[in-house]
């Protein structure tokens, strides 16, 4: 499997993981812990669609653009548009929200760090795991003899 497919489906995989988290927050906890929780969890699911597009996508960059995406709609609350959506549809109002809260903004970047924290361990992992094995050097010093006639330098 290639670089690009693997890191597509452990995205993939991710998102679908923080979405069950999300819902089995909010029916579990309820309240103001379900509510930041889910909050976290919604900027997390944007950081792991973003590297389901843009699969090479630096964690950092990744995390500033779902952190950034999360802010914009939470700022868009602002506004009259998406409390009519909400009115209209349950899908809209999981994903655009209905009111504008301060506190959110603050969750929202914690989602950003936890997802940055996750996405650099995944990618070091994989990168330690795609790494070629290389035969061992003979110890410095060694004579072309004594190497088998296979130079030692560099």
């Amino acid at each position: 499997m290639g670089v690009v497919l693997g890191t597509r489906l452990v995205a993939l995989v991710g998102a679908v993981v923080t979405v069950a988290a999300g819902l089995g927050v909010r029916g579990w906890a309820g309240g103001d812990f379900a509510k930041y929780a889910g909050d976290a969890l919604y900027t997390v699911l944007v950081h792991a669609l973003v590297v389901c597009v843009v699969p090479r996508v630096r964690p950092r960059v990744a995390a500033v653009g779902a952190f950034a995406f999360s802010c914009g709609v939470e700022l868009l609350q602002l506004t009259p548009v998406p409390a009519g959506l909400a009115a209209r549809s349950g899908l809209a109002r999981l994903v655009l929200g209905s009111t504008f809260n301060a506190p959110d903004l603050l969750w929202y970047a914690v989602g950003a760090g936890a997802a940055a924290v996750v996405h650099s361990a995944l990618a070091r992992s994989a990168a330690r795991v795609r790494r070629p094995v290389r035969p061992l050097d003979p110890p410095s010093g060694l004579s072309r003899r004594a190497t088998g006639g296979r130079s030692t330098g560099p």
